[in-house]
């Protein structure tokens, strides 16, 4: 089905090139045990994909003005990115075009509290993210140090974005496994989740947990287009074009480029594109 024209996308998922990606990703590699994450690789996930569009812009002079180039050309109006020097920069320089996220640290207790509750206060934060199977030590998505943060997400009134399915890079899966957000829905029924990274290969279980739970949403971050599961296709289709949200991966393993030439092959209904690029995240992040 054909896009419609001039919707204006809101990606959740997007970022900015470093000009040193590994201590980027140290975070991840201080867990990782084999020699290609240790030593080869600069990005952790590199393996699983044909590009690495960071690599291309390590020496860029102007990290923000590539993302937001990147942007323009595909009609990206609105990108949510992290609160690290850089998007601070791209925010003060781009008002309205960028929104903040902030990512937490289970195991930073109080004081992780408090900071997220400064960043709202300062930045407006719209999200909260995390990748429960790169804390360290690893943080199942249903563990108890999770839940303060939760609690927080709701008292602060907006969702968190959370890693599902087996991560990328090469750490341990349990700690994502889709089965784990059903106890947590059930204990926060006001808390907005929107599962990140596909849910694979529990991509049906996800679909099934979305039917039974109205706050649980899911966002297509770090997939080119035609690797969309077809189950998540198939439910957009159908009783949930109101719960998948259009993320990208740029610029870490996905070039914008290459994800919306990709797009007009997504088996869409038509009716499905505004909610899917725009509207469902402009809803629950309160744009």
């Amino acid at each position: 089905m054909a896009i419609p024209d001039g919707i204006g996308t809101i990606d959740t998922m997007i970022g900015f090139p470093h000009g040193d990606m590994k201590a980027v990703y140290e975070f991840i590699t201080r867990q990782t045990r084999d020699r290609e994450s240790k030593e080869e690789f600069e990005f952790p996930a590199e393996y699983m994909f044909k590009q690495v569009p960071e690599k291309e812009f390590v020496d860029a002079d102007d990290p923000v003005a590539v993302t937001v180039d990147a942007m323009d050309r595909v009609g990206i109006a609105q990108g949510m990115i992290g609160v690290d020097e850089i998007s601070q920069e791209a925010m003060r320089r781009f008002p309205g075009r960028f929104f903040a996220s902030a990512e937490c640290d289970p195991h930073a207790g109080v004081e992780g509290l408090r900071r997220l509750r400064r960043l709202k206060d300062e930045f407006d934060i719209k999200a909260v993210g995390c990748f429960p199977a790169g804390t360290f030590p690893q943080v199942p998505i249903n563990d108890k140090l999770m839940y303060p943060i939760y609690a927080t997400c709701c008292e602060l009134d907006i969702p968190i974005f959370c890693c599902a399915g087996v991560p990328g890079p090469r750490l341990k899966m349990n700690p994502q496994r889709v089965e784990l957000i059903d106890e947590v829905m059930y204990d926060f029924p006001e808390l907005v989740f929107v599962t990140r990274h596909g849910c694979e290969p529990w991509a049906d279980l996800a679909v099934k947990l979305m039917i039974k739970w109205p706050n649980l949403y899911y966002s297509t971050s770090a997939f080119a287009p035609k690797y969309y599961p077809k189950a998540i296709i198939d439910y957009a289709n159908t009783r949930g074009a109101h719960k998948v949200i259009y993320a990208g991966y740029f610029p870490m393993g996905l070039s914008l480029d290459r994800i919306h030439s990709e797009m007009p092959n997504v088996p869409f209904k038509e009716e499905v594109w505004p909610g899917f690029l725009r509207d469902n995240a402009a809803r629950i992040l309160r744009l």
